[in-house]
């Protein structure tokens, strides 16, 4: 069996074509350090099932599952049952399946350009709306990204083209916190502070939907999370922002 084959190997042992050790190399920028794996998946994705946290090696091969257990494709062509939605950004660097290390059907995935959900968005609005009512998800998270592009556009005075109608918004929640997000001295650290406070507005925003009003009324379980993902180390940040019913609004 290939599958059984590749994950026997020991890619300590394994030498590239230039004699590099790959488990070295990779290690220079792939590989998170297994306590920070299990701190993140004990804490900030701890409502993931408390799943076991996978190998720190499965950051940067493939998950050797799924695909080659028998039935896989016939189980899941019957259905999706995820417990999450996920609205993120759309930047490339911030798959969500990767990030919290979830595999197919596991996650109810949208994306756009610096994770926005606005009352007047129809997309997002009924990817909100068959998730909730449909799938029958119980977590909802709305996950920015340190160093988002959208956000720093967002602080700009430059032009960007049609973009700059969508980034309006993020624009109104830095005046709104101008005084904070100012006070910072670094640029980067002001991009990322407005990434936090645009996280918190997306939450509040999908928790005031009447889709999530009426689940909250009839006293069923849905939960809204905020978090930063960090380019950087590759961990994620919870903001503690964690709405459970109308009350924490």
């Amino acid at each position: 069996n290939v599958m059984d084959e590749y994950e026997n190997i020991d890619i300590k042992d394994v030498e590239d074509t230039n004699g590099t050790n790959k488990e070295e190399r990779r290690g220079e920028k792939r590989i998170i350090d297994k306590d920070q794996l299990l701190k993140r998946s004990q804490s900030e994705i701890a409502f993931l099932d408390n799943r076991i946290p996978r190998a720190s090696t499965d950051l940067i091969t493939p998950l050797p599952i799924s695909f080659a257990e028998a039935g896989f494709f016939a189980s899941h062509a019957e259905g999706q049952k995820p417990k999450i939605v996920w609205f993120g950004c759309s930047d490339s660097r911030v798959p969500a399946e990767t990030v919290v290390q979830l595999g197919p059907g596991e996650i109810f995935v949208h994306r756009n350009i610096a994770n926005q959900f606005n009352h007047t968005d129809l997309n997002s609005l009924s990817v909100l709306q068959y998730a909730v009512e449909h799938l029958g998800v119980e977590h909802i998270i709305v996950c920015g990204h340190t160093g988002c592009g959208g956000v720093s556009a967002s602080l700009s005075n430059d032009q960007h083209g049609l973009v700059d109608h969508w980034l309006r918004n993020i624009k109104d929640i830095y005046y709104a916190n101008k005084s904070k997000i100012d006070a910072l001295p670094e640029r980067k650290d002001r991009v990322n502070e407005l990434v936090k406070f645009n996280v918190v507005q997306q939450v509040y925003n999908i928790s005031a939907t009447n889709i999530v009003q009426n689940v909250w009324d009839r006293g069923g379980k849905l939960e809204v999370h905020g978090w930063v993902y960090d380019l950087g180390t590759g961990l994620i940040d919870d903001l503690k922002i964690n709405l459970k019913n109308a009350k924490d609004l």
